[in-house]
C-alpha cells in the first residue's frame, strides 16, 4: 500500500473512531449523572472510559510480550465495560430524562449495586491502567535490526568475488608437471592438497574404506604465485657450482652449502656436491710408488 492509501486508512480509522465515541458520549454521561457527578464530571465522564480503551489500543500496537497481552486485558476490560453501560443506559429510560432516581440503575438492589460499582471504579481504573501503560510504553526498547556498514558491504562484495574466482579456478585446466632434466634425480612431485569441506569429514565409527573419496578442486597457479626464476637444466647448475665452489677446498663442498650457493633443491643440491667431487678426484694427481732398495739405500 502506498503513502496516499494508509493516510486515507487512518482517516477512515479516526472517523470511525470519533463518531463511535460520539455515540457512546452520551450514554457514558447519562450513566455518570446518575451515580451522583455534576455537570463538569459527567461531561469528562466519557473520555476517562473511552479515551482509556484508545491508549490501550495504541499501547498494544507498540508493546511486546508480556506487556502487550496486559494492554490487551485493560482495552478488552475496558470495551466490556463500555458496553455494558450503553446497553444499561439503553434498558432504563428514566436514563434519558434530566430528572433521575440518583444511584439507580437498576430495579433490581444487587444488580443496581454491581453497576454503581462498576460506573464508579472505571475512574480510579483508568488513573492505575492509564499510568502504568504510559509507563510501559515509555520504558520499551524495541530491538532493531542492525544496519550494514559500508566495511560489511565491502566485505560481503569481496567474498562474492572470491567465490567467484573459485569457481573459475576449480573449471580450469588441471596443472601439468614440469618435466625434470636429464641426468639429475626427480625431485619429489608434491601432492595437490584437497579442499574438503567440513561436510565431507568421515564420521566417527564409519570404516574409512566405506567413506566417501574428498572431491579435489584443481586450478591454474596464479601468476603472482609463480617464481620469476627460469627452469635451469641440468648443465646449468652444474656449471652455476663449478663457478661459486672454484675456490671451495674439499671439506667445504657440502650439499648445504651448494643449495645455498646456487638456490636449489636439497637432492639436486647433493647431486651436484658428488659430480663436483669426482671431477675433483679426476683432476688430483695419483700418488707415485716408492722404487724397490730406496728405503734401504736412505738407511
Amino acid at each position: 500500500m502506498n503513502r496516499f492509501g494508509k493516510a486515507l486508512l487512518v482517516a477512515a480509522l479516526v472517523g470511525v473512531v470519533g463518531m463511535a465515541f460520539r455515540v457512546s458520549w452520551n450514554a457514558l454521561r447519562d450513566v455518570a449523572t446518575a451515580t451522583g457527578a455534576d455537570e463538569t464530571a459527567a461531561f469528562l465522564y466519557p473520555f476517562v472510559v473511552d479515551g482509556l480503551m484508545a491508549l490501550a489500543l495504541v499501547a498494544t500496537l507498540v508493546l511486546t510480550g508480556d506487556a502487550r497481552r496486559f494492554a490487551l486485558r485493560v482495552l478488552a476490560a475496558y470495551t466490556l465495560a463500555s458496553l455494558v453501560l450503553n446497553y444499561v443506559h439503553g434498558l432504563v429510560p428514566e436514563l434519558h430524562d434530566e430528572v433521575v432516581d440518583w444511584g439507580r440503575l437498576a430495579d433490581w438492589d444487587p444488580a443496581n449495586w454491581a453497576l454503581v460499582l462498576l460506573a464508579t471504579s472505571l475512574p480510579v481504573g483508568s488513573i492505575y491502567f492509564g499510568s502504568d501503560l504510559v509507563a510501559k510504553v515509555l520504558h520499551h526498547r524495541p530491538i532493531e535490526a542492525p544496519t550494514p556498514t559500508s566495511n560489511q558491504d565491502e566485505s560481503t562484495e569481496t567474498i562474492m568475488k572470491r567465490s567467484m574466482a573459485d569457481l573459475e579456478v576449480s573449471t580450469s585446466a588441471p596443472i601439468t608437471p614440469t618435466p625434470v632434466p636429464a641426468g639429475l634425480p626427480a625431485a619429489p612431485v608434491a601432492s595437490v592438497v584437497s579442499l574438503v569441506k567440513s561436510t565431507d569429514r568421515v564420521p566417527v565409527g564409519v570404516v574409512a574404506a566405506d567413506a566417501p573419496r574428498p572431491r579435489r578442486v584443481t586450478g591454474r597457479v596464479p601468476g603472482a604465485a609463480r617464481s620469476t626464476r627460469p627452469n635451469r637444466t641440468a648443465d646449468e647448475l652444474l656449471t652455476e657450482a663449478r663457478k661459486a665452489t672454484a675456490t671451495w677446498p674439499d671439506r667445504e663442498l657440502t650439499a648445504e652449502g651448494i643449495r645455498k650457493a646456487v638456490h636449489t633443491s636439497p637432492a639436486k643440491a647433493r647431486v651436484l656436491r658428488d659430480t663436483l667431487r669426482a671431477e675433483r678426484a679426476k683432476k688430483a694427481p695419483a700418488p707415485t710408488e716408492a722404487a724397490p732398495g730406496t728405503d734401504k739405500a736412505a738407511a
